[in-house]
């Protein structure tokens, strides 16, 4: 079973930076690709990037596009997602997620396994 753990998150004014990470365990890193989307109250939950199995391919929600990037290390079975820029309607519960397919994805049932979340709040 794949185990999926969110870290990073925090409070930030706006304009700062944060960087998540997402550390997988209990399956083969290298083989899934990875995605991260973000739910803040009372709105659905979002897309906001994925990344291939290499770390080649990545793509990027349109109100994130030029603000944040995902990566991932391999040899770590960890991924990444730095953010930059950022503002206050950036504040909500991130999640990692990975599905057992090496190409990239951007709608939610398209994912297997998800983490449990972080909280990122940006302060005006």
């Amino acid at each position: 079973q794949v185990q999926l753990v969110e870290s990073g998150g925090g409070l930030v004014q706006a304009g700062g930076s944060l960087r998540l990470s997402c550390a997988a365990s209990g399956g083969t890193f290298i083989s899934y690709a990875m995605g991260w989307f973000r739910q803040s109250p009372g709105k659905e939950r979002e897309f906001v990037a994925t990344i291939n199995w290499r770390g080649g391919i990545t793509y990027y929600a349109d109100s994130v596009k030029g603000r944040f990037t995902a990566s991932r290390d391999n040899a770590k079975n960890t991924m990444y997602l730095h953010m930059n820029s950022l503002k206050p309607e950036d504040t909500a519960v991130y999640y990692c997620c990975a599905r057992n397919r090496g190409v990239t994805a951007r709608a939610a049932n398209e994912y297997d396994y998800w983490g449990q979340g972080t909280q990122v709040t940006v302060s005006s």
